[in-house]
Parts: C-alpha cells; structure tokens; sequence
C-alpha cells in the first residue's frame, strides 16, 4: 500500500515502516561512528521504542555491544492499517540488532501491568540471568494501577493560577495566545501516580526480590526542567511535581540497592520533539526557537546524540557530573546562558509572520514527522510498501 501521513492535532495516525527502518539505521550508524562504549552489557529499557527510550536501547546495543530487554506498548501492523512507529522501530531494532550478531527480544504490552512485569522477569531469567542497566522511559497519559485496579489520568495543568502565554500550531505556523486553568481535585495526586515514581521502583523491587539485579547495578530514569518560560505549565505544573515525585525515588531506589552497590539516577535531558512534548502547549514554539539557536552554534542535539553523550561521557564515562539535587545534566548545552538569554529575546517578538525567520518551525515538522517514520531522507514515498511486518523475537 501507499502510506501517507494523516495527523490529527499532535497526533500522527499512519506510520511507515520504510522510513522508520531507515531512521533507526540512521542512529545505529551514528552511535557505530563515535566508537565504542564501555558500558552495561544486559540492558533492560522500559519504554523502549521510541525517543529517549529507543535511543537508550540502540546506544546500550551497538555503543556497548549489549544484549537487549525491551518492554513496549504499541499496536501491530494489520492488512491494511499501518502499525504504530514504536511497533515498526521495535522490528527495524531487532532487525538490524540481530544481523549484527546481538541478542535482542521485546515485549509489546502495558508496562504498569503485573503480568508484563512478570513476563519481562522470566524472560530475564531465561535468557540473560541478571540485568546490569535498567533505563525506565515510560511516556503514558495514563495509568492502571496493578494492584488496586484503579485507573489514573495525568493532566498537563499549572498549579495556583491560570498560565497564558504563547503556543504555536506546528502544523501551520499559526502563533497563538493559549491559556490553562490550574489544577484542581485530584489532578496533582493523578498526574503524581501516572509519571511519578512508584511504578520504576516496582519494576527495581521485582528485579532485586528475583536476584535479577547484578553487582552494581545501575537504573535510570529520565526527566526534564526546562526555562523560565515554560514552567508555570511544566516544572511547576501537574507534571512538574510527577517529575519531582521521580527524582525522589531515585534515592529510594538506591538506598533499596545499597547491598548490591546499585545506584539509581535521573538524567535531564534537552528539550526535543516526541510524541510526549508536542502535546505540550508552548514547548513547540520554545523548541522552534531553541534549535534555531543551538543549531546556529552547533550545539543541536536529537535523541541519540543526547543519549550518546550520555552514555560515552556520564554514565560510563568516568564523570556524572552530578548538580546539587544529584541529577545528571546532560540538558547542559540547552540551559548555556547565552542560549535561554537568546530564546527570552526572540520570544518576545514571536509571531506568526516571523517565526519562520527566527525559529526553526521547520526543522521542528520534519522532527515530528520523522518520529513516525515520513519525511526521512532517502524514502520514495510513492512507492508501494507492506504494511505488515514482523517482530522477529515474537514469532
């Protein structure tokens, strides 16, 4: 079939499985072009197949030589009906993973569930033995809790007061005033048990209750901060005190590790389009802006980069460089003091008529798109493609 790209809002209905072959091959090679890191070796990623997730994943694989774990929820291809880009990544993944003569299998199911949990612990203990990484990279709305059944839906909300400012339509350029009523109810505590911490302690509690976990081993999860402009609605918002909640558990984490001299992290990262961030109001145009900049200096950083840099410099790397809250920052060259002071000067002036001088709105489409596999260098897109492929680990 031909398969072209429908959107509807944030969302992209229609993946291609060529273009999102070709993107993770494209990552492969540049974590293969920056030489080899000394890192984990069993790597288990919950939340593997897109963004930082898949990006952890291809880095731990073809930067390190591990074998692979990933734990994913998205929807198989099907006659006629394209599958997910998460499904098609998974199967390009262990598709390029396997020629190149490494272990990798993946489980497509709801993550927060016992019964993936319980699948992912005898997989480990079937195949591998113990896990030496853990990266938690869950992007979910929503979450059932597996013990009490109880349903619980994040919001994206500020909290005390209204938030007004501006958000673009990436799609059109449109610039726009937005704004958001605060939280109320149980709109903290939801978005707090959704993307908080409890289910990565969970997942950490299930592999060391197994003796699953090995000598030192290391978890991380990742979060964000981001600058003045946008944290009324992020870092002091509903999702704001999720991520705080999450990089408390980190400690929690650790104490619980401490008789296997495990440690657990969390690492900031850059701001960058997936299909988590594009929902957000006001950090499409923050972001259209941002990579202008870095760009500009060449300091522009996508997933892998990011992740890259994480592994070879941080988390292998001899150096954590660790802030004051004991996060690693690899959010550094976006928070520079010469970007934000450029991105706070350019905000003020954004407008539909200029943006695509001063922003990268551009740039910015072609990321959004690329996530689900359009608009990648190399494809025709007019040619016919199968829609159904095949994970090769759940044959």
């Amino acid at each position: 079939m031909i398969i072209e790209p429908r959107t509807r809002g944030f969302i992209c209905l229609t993946a291609h499985p060529t273009g999102c072959d070709e993107n993770v091959k494209k990552q492969i090679e540049y974590v293969t072009s920056k030489g080899a890191i000394k890192g984990a070796k069993k790597v288990l990623v919950i939340g593997s197949s897109t963004g930082f997730g898949l990006a952890s994943r291809i880095s731990s694989a073809f930067g390190s030589d591990a074998a692979t774990i990933g734990v994913y929820f998205d929807k198989p291809s099907a006659p006629g009906k394209t599958g997910s880009a998460g499904y098609y990544n998974t199967a390009a993944f262990e598709k390029h993973a396997h020629k190149a003569g490494l272990y990798a299998k993946s489980i497509n199911g709801d993550a927060f569930s016992n019964e993936i949990k319980r699948k992912t612990l005898d997989l480990i203990k079937e195949d591998l033995g113990q896990i030496d990484l853990v990266i938690y990279s869950l992007a979910s709305p929503v979450r059932t809790h597996p013990d009490t059944g109880v349903r619980y839906k994040s919001v994206l909300k500020p909290i005390g007061g209204v938030f007004s400012n501006k958000t673009v339509d990436f799609h059109t350029g449109n610039v726009s005033e937005i704004s958001i009523n605060p939280a109320e109810g149980e709109d903290i505590a939801n978005t707090v048990a959704v993307m908080g911490g409890e289910d990565w302690k969970m997942w950490m509690d299930a592999l060391k209750s197994e003796n699953l976990l090995s000598e030192n081993a290391t978890t991380v999860a990742y979060s964000y901060i981001g600058p003045s402009l946008t944290e009324a609605v992020y870092r002091k918002g509903t999702i704001g005190a999720a991520k705080d909640h999450l990089e408390a558990t980190a400690f929690t984490i650790t104490d619980d590790l401490k008789s296997i001299g495990g440690k657990a992290y969390v690492s900031v990262n850059k701001a960058l389009v997936t299909q988590a961030s594009s929902a957000i109001p006001v950090i499409p145009l923050y972001i259209s802006l941002l990579y202008k900049i870095m760009k500009a200096k060449g300091i522009h950083e996508g997933c892998i980069e990011q992740i890259q840099r994480l592994y070879s410099e941080r988390l292998f790397g001899g150096d954590l460089a660790l802030d004051e809250k004991g996060r690693i920052r690899i959010d550094d060259w976006e928070m520079r003091e010469d970007v934000q002071a450029e991105v706070a000067e350019l905000w003020k002036t954004a407008s539909s008529e200029n943006l695509s001088e001063i922003g990268d709105l551009e740039g910015y489409s072609k990321d959004f798109f690329n996530l689900f596999g359009f608009k990648v260098d190399g494809i025709n897109y007019d040619a016919d493609v199968n829609e159904m492929v095949a994970i090769p680990s759940e044959k």
